[in-house]
């Protein structure tokens, strides 16, 4: 049971949790990107891999990460499938 419990209330990935989220804030306070705004690039996003790509819409993750001096918008976007058809394009067989 508390090994259980432990999972829920781990002092260490909670510390780490926090340091993620407060590095996600500042970047976004200096590089003055509203979360709204990424949250609209997101949706955007969206709507473009659609036409091409049969996407887990769930599974979407977007952060801007610190690399070096720069900062990078890192999209984490899984695929539910590569057999999608191109449009246009009459299947084999």
């Amino acid at each position: 049971m508390f090994e259980f419990l432990s999972r829920f209330f781990s002092g260490e990935k909670s510390k780490e949790v926090a340091k993620d989220r407060l590095q996600l804030v500042l970047i976004h306070d200096r590089n003055d990107i509203a979360p709204e705004k990424l949250e609209a690039l997101k949706v955007d996003m969206v709507k473009l891999l659609k036409k091409y790509l049969d996407i887990d819409e769930n599974g979407i993750n977007m952060n801007l990460e610190r690399r070096n001096r720069s900062v990078a918008l890192i999209a984490d976007i899984p695929l539910k499938s590569s057999q999608r058809p191109v449009r246009g394009r009459k299947k084999n067989g």
